[in-house]
């Protein structure tokens, strides 16, 4: 497991982003307790989906501002893995 900081509201306080990933199974999950969050990626889904998916999601925990550079970071660090 991963963990990253992200910072989203404001600079001084980051969040958490837990990234897990089971090689086995072939998927990633990606949770953000503060914002209650969490969402399963699996390995052969393809980024436009992935992504479309994702701001879908996000747009319901995450400021409308916000959403497109979280997205960004988490597709960054998800491929990284």
């Amino acid at each position: 497991m991963k963990i990253r900081k992200a910072v989203l509201f404001d600079e001084r306080t980051p969040i958490n982003v837990y990234i897990y990933e089971n090689k086995k199974e072939e998927y990633i999950v990606v949770a953000i307790p503060d914002l209650e969050w969490s969402f399963l990626i699996r390995y052969e889904e393809e980024t436009e989906t992935l992504k479309e998916r994702l701001v879908s999601s996000l747009t319901k925990a995450v400021p409308k501002e916000h959403v497109e550079m979280l997205v960004n970071k988490l597709l960054y660090w998800v491929h990284e893995m």
